[in-house]
């Protein structure tokens, strides 16, 4: 498997949208990949999560990152976080 980097971006979102380098990387790893806008591929995974987020708690947290596969590694240009 390839290593997964998230870029400078996507590092910058980690506390604002509440998700871990070790769920985008599971979510890369065990999910099916999706064609995304501007030739960049993209994945989801649910996690349980049963806890509060931004004062209501929720049962499952959505990663969605958004990520291209280059010749060495995945970098994750962002990721996306879905509470429900």
């Amino acid at each position: 498997m390839k290593p997964v980097r998230l870029s400078a971006h996507a590092q910058s979102y980690i506390w604002k949208r509440g998700f871990t380098a070790d769920e985008v990387e599971s979510a890369i790893y065990n999910s099916p990949w999706q064609p995304a806008e501007l030739g960049r591929l993209e994945c989801r995974m649910d996690f349980a999560f049963g806890r509060e987020w931004n004062g209501k708690v929720y049962q499952t947290k959505r990663i969605r990152p958004i990520f291209v596969e280059e010749a060495n590694e995945i970098l994750v240009i962002t990721v996306y976080a879905y509470y429900f």
